[in-house]
């Protein structure tokens, strides 16, 4: 098999054809977007393929046959048209209060003097885009193609200050009216970014869009199946374990029949033959991390978590919810859903094994625990839980516990405090990939965590207490509330060895204070 050039970081489709790169064909699922409709929008997470897919798109529409041949849509398209394109990208920063429109007013001025076209005497970038269009409908006789990439940006990078995030929505609202109140100069116009803001907020000039985010005819618009994997990357695999490859980086799904790969994990992945969390590296998720601990969430509830189908859709910056954030930039996506005949649920998870590990170690390191410290000592807790040193194992923990965050102690809630001490230790365990299941349910309730590793099954009920001397009371309760409601059942059919742990915790110490462990007794 003959090895191809490997398109790290390549979104324009010229090059990326022209330089004999691997190409997963979308042109299918293009064909098909553009026989359906003319105004679509789509999220997806960063480095997806959003940026390639549009210039793909301008590609075609500028009628570039060179590009196409061999593809499936080389046949299926009338290459006798060609439409002008206005492409558009928000790739840049936007602190400032005019960072929007110079960016946009510049953009246009190099479209308009790439097509020829005279100096425009509009002001403004609305000005300039409504003039741009018609003059290039005019000049060339066709409808003009109009495609936004990364949308959202100018939101998104200033999230933290809401005043300035709302002016750049503001703004961008009116922009974007422009394009509808072109309708006769337009062909097609596609938007794509991360977020889903909802059309009120955002999109009511241009509230004809339709949003396939979520449509599963078009769930693989972007990103890599197993089957291109296997096909198109085949000569790339030698040497490389391949179920390694799918647990590493498969997983993503927006209501496909098909989980999808991040097209940057794969080309890194064939690049340095070596299994890292390539894609979350690139990210810069503090914000996610700062949202966390403001809405005190922590991440083992976050695992098998539904949610409306409204919800999951919804980004506004007043009301930022966890779960939506998370799956939008691509932390979460969808497991599951459920449909009762009047509202849709989806269930949320992790995608894979990379952003399962790295979004943990992500956290624990912005709680102050160093990467290189804190995954020693969460391999140091697996291997005294395998060796049933229980004793080594409660003192580990209590070192491990010692910097819980502040704010966690003036909750005043203790139910949501022995919670967080659950998830750090969570945490702990998911941050060196050990199988670890929270709120796992029985049929008479949800254990608060198990544990299974080294061929052993260690089920944990965690008590919150006020004073020291509640200790004792604490773990009795815990170790009954295991025993009389079943945690153990769903494991007994299994021969490695099931042990009950009850671990006491002090608000007072701000740490652990005691732990029993007895082994499971099944009647």
């Amino acid at each position: 098999m003959i090895r191809q050039r490997l398109p790290i970081g390549i979104q324009d489709f010229d090059r990326l054809r022209s330089t004999d790169s691997y190409y997963v064909d979308k042109t299918p699922l293009i064909r098909d977007l553009i026989a359906q409709g003319d105004y679509w929008f789509l999220s997806r997470p960063r480095r997806f393929g959003k940026s390639l897919l549009l210039d793909t798109i301008g590609a075609l529409f500028e009628g570039r046959k060179d590009l196409f041949q061999g593809l499936d849509i080389d046949n299926h398209w009338d290459w006798s048209v060609s439409h002008p394109v206005v492409r558009l990208s928000f790739d840049g920063m936007y602190n400032e209060p005019d960072d929007i429109a110079r960016n946009l007013r510049t953009q246009l001025d190099v479209i308009a003097r790439n097509a020829g076209l005279p100096e425009t005497t509009c002001q403004t970038a609305p000005e300039r885009l409504l003039d741009l269009l018609d003059r290039l409908h005019h000049r060339t006789g066709q409808r003009v193609v109009v495609l936004v990439d990364e949308y959202d940006k100018p939101i998104l990078d200033v999230l933290k200050d809401p005043d300035r995030a709302r002016a750049n929505r503001e703004y961008l609202r009116g922009f974007y009216g422009i394009i509808k109140g072109s309708a006769a100069h337009v062909r097609f116009v596609f938007v794509t970014g991360i977020s889903m803001f909802s059309k009120v907020s955002l999109f009511s000039g241009l509230n004809n869009l339709k949003d396939i985010s979520l449509d599963p005819r078009f769930a693989t618009l972007c990103g890599y199946t197993d089957a291109d994997i296997d096909t198109v990357f085949a000569p790339e695999l030698d040497g490389l374990d391949r179920n390694e490859i799918r647990t590493w980086y498969n997983g993503y799904s927006w209501r496909g029949e098909e989980r999808l790969y991040n097209p940057f994990d794969v080309l890194l992945l064939f690049d340095e033959r070596a299994f890292k969390p390539h894609w979350f590296r690139t990210g810069s998720p503090r914000f996610l991390f700062e949202t966390l601990m403001e809405k005190a969430v922590h991440p083992r509830e976050l695992e098998g978590c539904w949610r409306d189908e409204a919800l999951v859709s919804k980004f506004e910056i007043d009301a930022i919810d966890v779960e939506a954030l998370l799956f939008q930039t691509g932390y979460l996506t969808i497991v599951d859903e459920h449909n009762d005949g009047f509202d849709t649920r989806y269930k949320l998870d992790y995608p894979n094994q990379e952003v399962r590990i790295s979004l943990n170690r992500g956290l624990l390191q912005y709680l102050g625990k160093t990467v290189k410290n804190e995954t020693q000592r969460s391999r140091d807790l697996c291997t005294l839980l395998e060796a049933n040193d229980f004793g080594g194992f409660a003192e580990t923990l209590q070192a491990y516990l010692a910097s819980i965050p502040y704010q966690w102690h003036t909750t005043g809630d203790l139910a949501r405090y022995e919670a967080w001490y659950a998830g750090l230790l969570h945490m702990a365990f998911r941050a060196i990939g050990v199988e670890v299941r929270s709120e796992e349910s029985s049929s008479r309730g949800r254990s608060d965590m198990v544990v299974l590793t080294g061929g052993q099954v260690f089920l944990f009920e965690f008590k919150m207490v006020e004073t020291a001397d509640m200790t004792e009371a604490a773990l009795d309760a815990a170790l009954a509330q295991i025993r009389n409601r079943g945690y153990a059942e769903k494991y007994r059919d299994r021969t490695e060895p099931i042990h009950w742990i009850a671990i006491a915790c002090g608000r007072d110490t701000r740490n652990l204070l005691d732990i029993r462990v007895e082994p499971a007794v099944l009647p």
